[in-house]
């Protein structure tokens, strides 16, 4: 064998056929430690100000709108009704809405869920809503005695001693905005829906002066 054979045998390369490597690819360029870490921080600055910008909270609730009048529940009660299946539970809510401006109304409710029946009062109660004949200060110009089913109330207007009255009768009398008044229950009746009503039905016994 010659020594060409030779060689081509052991290396599997013809001696006339070069090798090349390809120097093409573009060379990494070398980042210093300096530049390294001053891009980290930047990227951490950019992290920073996005985790200062506060996000909208998902169950975030919503502000509350302010009534148009302010109510206030004088009696609420379960009421039962025996049935030919069993018990029916209801429950039934006397409530007494005003604007404390001379604007007041007592309303009912009943509804097998505490929160429809309160809706429901509410509703009835801006129905019935009357207006009180009264001054700017709030004064009434008379005195009123009045009767409503078995509850019996006398409304007397007292300058410079605030509100004397007991009862749903000094709720109304709040929610309506009276001020400087005596009131006085005549009846033994503990009914606080009655007393509300018989209270209205005094306003409406009253005339302008």
């Amino acid at each position: 064998m010659s020594e060409n054979t030779q060689q081509e045998a052991t290396t599997g390369v013809t001696p006339d056929t070069e090798v090349t490597t390809s120097t093409d690819a573009p060379a990494v360029p070398e980042t210093s430690g300096e530049s390294a870490l001053q891009a980290g921080r930047g990227r951490r600055g950019q992290g920073g100000d996005r985790r200062n910008q506060r996000r909208p909270r998902r169950g975030a609730r919503p502000e509350r709108v302010k009534p148009e009048f302010d109510q206030k529940i004088i009696s609420i009660r379960r009421v039962t009704r025996v049935m030919a299946g069993g018990r029916r539970f209801s429950f039934s809510v006397a409530m007494v809405i005003g604007d404390r401006r001379g604007k007041v109304g007592v309303g009912i409710g009943k509804a097998g869920d505490t929160q429809l029946a309160i809706e429901k009062a509410v509703r009835d109660a801006k129905k019935h809503m009357i207006v009180v004949p009264m001054n700017k200060e709030g004064h009434l110009p008379h005195d009123v005695h009045t009767k409503y089913a078995s509850s019996e109330v006398m409304i007397m207007p007292a300058p410079g001693r605030g509100l004397v009255a007991g009862s749903s009768v000094r709720t109304v009398l709040e929610h309506a905005g009276v001020k400087d008044v005596t009131a006085k229950i005549f009846s033994r009746s503990k009914n606080k829906l009655n007393n509300a009503r018989a209270a209205v039905e005094a306003f409406k016994l009253l005339k302008k002066k």
